[in-house]
């Protein structure tokens, strides 16, 4: 079988270079479409992480501002907003207790850029317009958002909900995309006389812009954006690979060094690829694109095969065969140059150098033809394809060396056991700053995003569950990381809230701003410390990271996973598998 992923793999990279997908699908769907009732809302990976379903009465596609929230404030019913693509892992979109008598507010037509004006250097959109479209179209005016996340796929509100970044130190008012906002409109209830709906519009001075630039939701509904932009520029993007050895002691000094720099490190090949990436001048020869491989098309047959070797090896407790796939996979994407051309069909060699909107964000899945789910997004839940887990969190540069060097110790005693990562393009290390954002970045910060493998039965474990967790547990509570609020199992928002120093003040607006908490949810209760159940003590609950283990039934004991310290972090509680266990 292990064979049979290389040749997918190999397979994978070839149709890349060819085909167009299948559009993701509508993360929301209702069984009476005329009216726009009975409607159920997941993310574009078909699940949230307690994989319950999210009931709704009705869902909204409002077109105005108008539109947007007046008629269920009257009703005092619960309410969310979501996004085209739904790209946030955590239940951010379910509306009440998600049984079925809230409405969900799709942000799907708000989609128009409203003014790029060169004067003031900013662009006015809707919350629902997407990454790509505000990149295009501030390009179309010789204009950059500088620090984006990668990802075309997400909408500024959801980037705002959810404090999406890419990765610099270079600017000292905070690198995320809200920290770019200066405007901010947001619809919220309000009483009878005002027409149970009002529009605040806040401006850069305004310290309620605070609370807005990172609002879960839980405020209101965002209809407008206005971001400060810098003129068009270039970008030289060089990748080079590296002995992770020192990579405690050098990490910090890297994202200083190179203004949009990150990271992708490989633990259990003990390499670390760097992108050395800085601005060059605008006459600087080559019109560079970004297409990265992962977020391409890709045939469902490829899709189905990879993901069927991935089970079998997980059955069988096939480290071997991981580690196998796992270089094979990096080598192919290496030599590939990770989907970058130097003019937007072939890479010829390094430094790949082009304009920012052609290297900054990718996402060419998104584009294509309705084809019968031929070929797809690798993670559309129609196909048999990519189904994971993410663990993504933010280390604060004091205690960067101390984590990365806990993790080596980790991966010391079995070498093995971070390759299934390593299937998922390593552990991908960002470099954040600070923010004036009430639930923003604390301080400046290496943000590390882990993708792995996640069965489609939750009583299912995984091969080396108990390294990812034990990691998991060593930056939330060893190092204080703050966890990504549109990433994550429940396990990595405990006791996340009380790491925010004014979690105060952003509680204040909200409670201005919806009173009644319409807008306010059981999963947001629960991450903002308001309500309980955020973990769930039942059988099995450790394996999809909804409790921290207690007692072995929270793992999986009849299939040789015990509740066990951890290896390296001893206050860390996890599931390990143990032979002969007595």
């Amino acid at each position: 079988m292990g064979y049979q992923m290389i040749f997918a793999v190999i397979m994978h990279i070839f149709f890349l270079l060819l085909v167009h997908s299948t559009p993701p699908d509508d993360p929301i769907k209702c069984t009476n479409h005329s009216t726009n009732k009975n409607c159920t809302v997941t993310n574009s990976y078909g699940a949230f992480p307690d994989r319950s379903l999210c009931r709704a009465a009705e869902v909204a596609y409002p077109r105005t501002e108008e539109e947007l929230v007046a008629a269920a404030s009257r009703e005092n019913r619960k309410m969310k907003p979501a996004t085209r693509f739904s790209h946030s892992i955590p239940k951010l979109a379910c509306p009440g207790d998600g049984n079925g008598n809230g409405l969900i507010i799709s942000t799907m037509h708000l989609n128009r850029t409203l003014k790029v004006d060169n004067r003031s250097m900013t662009a006015t959109v809707e919350s629902g317009v997407s990454l790509r479209q505000l990149i295009n179209d501030a390009a179309e005016a010789g204009m950059a958002l500088p620090y984006t996340p990668y990802w075309w796929g997400l909408t500024v509100g959801g980037m705002m909900a959810t404090g999406a970044h890419g990765s610099s130190f270079w600017r000292s008012a905070g690198t995320a995309v809200h920290d770019f906002v200066v405007r901010a409109r947001i619809v919220t209830p309000a009483s009878p006389e005002e027409g149970y709906a009002t529009v605040r519009q806040l401006e850069e001075d305004d310290p309620e812009i605070n609370a807005a630039r990172v609002s879960l939701g839980v405020l209101g509904v965002i209809s407008q954006v206005t971001l400060k932009l810098e003129p068009m520029f270039k970008r030289a993007v060089t990748y080079v690979e590296e002995d992770d050895t020192e990579l405690w002691e050098g990490a910090a000094a890297f994202g200083c060094q190179h203004e949009f720099g990150d990271m992708t490190w490989f633990p259990s090949q003990r390499r670390v690829v760097k992108r050395i990436d800085d601005r060059v001048k605008t006459n600087a020869p080559s019109n560079g694109l970004n297409d990265f491989l992962g977020f391409r098309s890709t045939p469902s047959t490829v899709l189905s095969l990879t993901r069927a070797a991935e089970e079998n090896q997980e059955a069988i407790n096939d480290a071997n065969g991981k580690c196998i796939l796992a270089n094979t996979s990096t080598f192919v994407t290496k030599v590939a140059a990770y989907g970058f051309t130097n003019n937007g069909v072939i890479f010829t060699g390094y430094p790949i150098i082009g304009y920012q909107n052609r290297l900054q964000s990718s996402g060419t899945c998104l584009d294509s033809p309705n084809d019968g789910l031929l070929i797809a997004c690798p993670w559309d839940p129609r196909v048999k394809g990519l189904f994971f887990h993410q663990t993504t969190f933010s280390v604060s540069l004091s205690k960067v060396k101390g984590f990365i060097q806990d993790v080596q110790k980790l991966v010391n005693l079995d070498p093995k056991a971070l390759c299934g990562v390593e299937l998922y393009n390593g552990i991908l290390m960002r470099y954040v700053t600070s923010s004036g954002a009430y639930l923003g970045k604390q301080d400046d910060a290496i943000d590390f995003d882990i993708t792995y493998y996640r069965s489609k039965d939750p009583t299912t474990p995984r091969l080396y569950q108990d390294f990812i967790e034990e990691i998991e547990q060593l930056a939330i509570f060893k190092y204080e990381a703050l966890p990504h609020w549109g990433k994550n199992r429940n396990v990595a928002f405990l006791g996340a809230i009380n790491k925010y120093a004014k979690f105060d003040e952003f509680l204040k607006v909200k409670d201005k701003y919806d009173p009644k908490g319409l807008f306010s949810s059981v999963w947001s209760d629960q991450v903002l410390g308001l309500g309980e159940g955020l973990t769930i003590s039942k059988e099995g609950c450790a394996l999809e990271g909804l409790c921290i283990c207690s007692q072995d039934s929270h793992c999986a004991p009849r299939k040789g996973y015990y509740c066990q310290s951890g290896k390296v972090y001893k206050d860390a509680r996890v599931c390990a598998k143990i032979s002969n266990f007595s």
